[in-house]
């Protein structure tokens, strides 16, 4: 096979970027494809050559074979390479790239096509003799539309299956599509609601039901294959700490793998790789239970997004070794000979409200950097000045950590994460640091069900401390001041004469998720009389403040707040965790309310599904609307009791967040 002159890379963000990174220190030039969207976005500047792709949803852009194709040629790019997601398992694609003289950085068409399908996968790795677990197949076609025989259904889910039951679409992964049904009541519409899903983010309606094992552990090994007919493991990965059935944090090794279940699970995986003749890197998925037992979940033919925990590990660079293998060279010695050294734990910071159940955030990146610690390594998707919206995955970025020992990891790591420092979206750093210091974590004792046993809400909180917001309110009215100060922005620089004036009483209110925050002060040289809601705060003494940073001691303890800030908001950062403050405008334009009863879009989105219609009598808890952002469904239902007085939107418009999507009012 010839040698790789120039790669495109038929994707965006973070495995963008990684993936230019490594075909940089191999002399190999880059091309881009990007949507309008992406047009600022950091992996477009990484690239030699960038071609636009016109428009912004997946399915006008990096999903068109035709465009991305149409952009090799036009660069000269011999080859491409499809990153995750998107295109990356799509046979036809594979195909296509061939048809075109194209070197496809990947597995064979036949191999992608073989595990694209949960239920033929199954039935390959049943026939290679890999553990699966029992299943039906809904749906042969990808009309999502096409009516489901609801009683039939639950009566082959009982007698072949029982319950619980998981339905996930068969032609996709990373979560969407997917749902747990307890109970045969539900399952009519999870399938439903699952097909509908695996539409629009796979364009195939087929899902798979299979037995759901409660809380088991998720493990998955790395293989290699290359055109010589060699396959090899490179051992295996914990990704058990998940939400929404994605995973949020890994690891290599696994806490729960042993030297013999690892020889076990190594040669499954390698059984699995043979059976379909696989080249390049792919991923052998199980569930694994209590009792030690493992059951193939799928092949993910394809780069994983916790590849470089493996990389830390091993010591290898995976996206070479796929581009190694895809010019036709066998696998290095270092691949064939590979072992473990020390520990390495990922985090994926995304873009979402935990607290509002995980909700997809948008927003400006007002700044985004991460403290350059030893072991410490940053995959990210973002940089100051992108805009995150609606269009694609929420993940902004990946921090890694390794180290000598697993808790080496999670120290550096938590370390990392909490004094990272990431403005203007609304992220779950603050449950992925509460996460890796939580008791648990830190024995390895964890399972797919960490996050329902655990709140995730009190996760964030349990390393913030409980005034951290009321402190930081005051150290951004400090701020805000010496900002306004032009001519003095420092207070200790200022003249020795100065430290004995008194200032005018100064009052700036502040919100803090919903919360209020009006803080008075006044300078009396370095001490401040000063309080919040009325509250006095006693023994403040001001080291120094600019429009950025207020070095504040507090009852006796100095400590540093980075202050950062955008317009009427204002970003601060401390030992004792971050808050966004928005500044309440002293004379705010008249604007209107919502009626009461009104049901606000909770983000920016489309609307998929009206439920019900006006004048219908509702539940509490009942489905009125459900709205599609970031390829995941979300489900608006009534607050209360009532009557649906009006429908505000239609299905397929696009909504902005608090746009009104409803009226419910409760009975007089």
């Amino acid at each position: 096979m010839a040698s790789i002159s120039k790669l495109l890379i038929a994707n965006r963000g973070e495995i963008a970027s990684r993936v230019i990174r490594t075909a940089r220190c191999m002399d190999i030039p880059c091309v881009a494809v990007f949507s309008d969207a992406d047009a600022g976005a950091p992996f477009v500047r990484d690239a030699d050559e960038a071609v636009r792709l016109p428009g912004n949803a997946p399915a006008e852009t990096y999903l068109r074979a035709d465009l991305i194709l149409d952009a090799a040629r036009r660069t000269g790019a011999n080859a491409v390479h499809p990153g995750y997601g998107f295109l990356s398992e799509n046979a036809g694609f594979a195909r296509d790239c061939a048809a075109a003289g194209l070197i496809f950085v990947g597995p064979s068409p036949e191999a992608i096509e073989s595990m694209g399908s949960k239920i033929t996968a199954k039935r390959t790795m049943a026939a290679a003799g890999v553990p699966v677990l029992p299943g039906i197949t809904v749906g042969d076609d990808d009309d999502a539309d096409a009516g489901v025989d609801g009683a039939a259904l639950g009566a082959r889910v009982a007698g072949e299956i029982g319950y619980p039951v998981l339905v996930k679409a068969a032609y996709g992964g990373g979560g969407r599509g997917m749902r747990i049904v307890r109970r045969e009541a539900d399952l009519l519409d999870a399938v439903e609601g699952a097909r509908r899903e695996a539409v629009t983010a796979f364009g195939n309606g087929t899902v798979f039901l299979e037995r759901y094992l409660d809380s088991p552990r998720h493990v998955e090994v790395q293989i290699f294959g290359d055109t010589h007919g060699t396959v090899v493991h490179l051992f295996e990965r914990e990704c058990s700490i998940q939400r929404r059935y994605q995973k949020i944090v890994e690891e290599a090794p696994s806490p729960a793998v042993d030297d013999a279940l690892r020889t076990e699970l190594g040669a499954a995986a390698i059984a699995a790789g043979k059976a379909i003749g696989y080249v390049g890197a792919g991923t052998a998925e199980f569930v694994l239970g209590a009792d030690g037992r493992f059951y193939f979940l799928e092949v993910n033919t394809r780069l994983q997004v916790e590849h470089p925990v493996t990389e830390l590990v091993t010591g290898l660079d995976l996206v070479r070794l796929q581009l190694l293998v895809a010019e036709g060279q066998p696998l290095p010695p270092e691949a064939l000979t590979a072992s473990v050294s020390g520990h390495a734990i990922e985090a994926r910071l995304y873009a979402e409200d935990v607290a509002a159940g995980f909700l997809p955030a948008t927003g400006t990146v007002h700044g985004f950097t991460v403290p350059d610690l030893p072991g410490v390594r940053v995959d990210a998707g973002v940089a100051q000045g992108c805009e995150v919206g609606v269009y694609y995955d929420p993940m902004l970025a990946k921090v890694i950590a390794h180290g000598p020992t697993r808790d080496d990891a999670r120290r550096r790591l938590a370390r990392a994460l909490a004094e990272s420092r990431l403005h203007g979206v609304v992220t779950n750093r603050e449950l992925l640091v509460g996460i890796l210091r939580e008791p648990q974590f830190r024995a390895g004792a964890i399972d797919t069900g960490y996050l329902t046993r655990h709140d995730p809400v009190r996760l964030a909180q349990s390393w913030r401390a409980p005034d951290a917001d009321r402190v930081h309110a005051l150290a951004a009215a400090l701020a805000g001041q010496a900002a306004r100060r032009a001519h003095a922005p420092v207070l200790a620089r200022l003249p020795s004469g100065w430290r004995n004036v008194v200032s005018a009483p100064q009052r700036v209110e502040f919100t803090v998720d919903g919360a209020q925050y009006d803080v008075s002060y006044r300078l009396r040289g370095r001490s401040v009389d000063a309080s919040v809601n009325g509250e006095p705060v006693p023994e403040i003494v001001l080291w120094h403040a600019c429009a950025d940073a207020v070095d504040l001691e507090l009852s006796g303890v100095r400590r540093s707040y980075a202050v950062r800030t955008a317009g009427l908001t204002s970003f601060v950062d401390s030992p004792l965790g971050a808050t966004t403050l928005a500044e309440v405008p002293r004379f705010p334009e008249p604007g209107s309310r919502a009626a009461p009863g009104s049901l606000l879009a909770p983000m920016p989105g489309t609307v998929v599904r009206i439920a019900v219609a006006p004048g219908e009598q509702v539940a509490a808890g009942t489905t009125i609307v459900v709205l599609e952002a970031m390829k995941m469904e979300h489900s608006v239902a009534a607050p209360v009791d009532g009557t649906v007085a009006q429908i505000g939107v239609t299905v397929g418009q696009a909504v902005d967040l608090g746009t009104v999507l409803a009226v419910v009012e409760e009975p007089a």
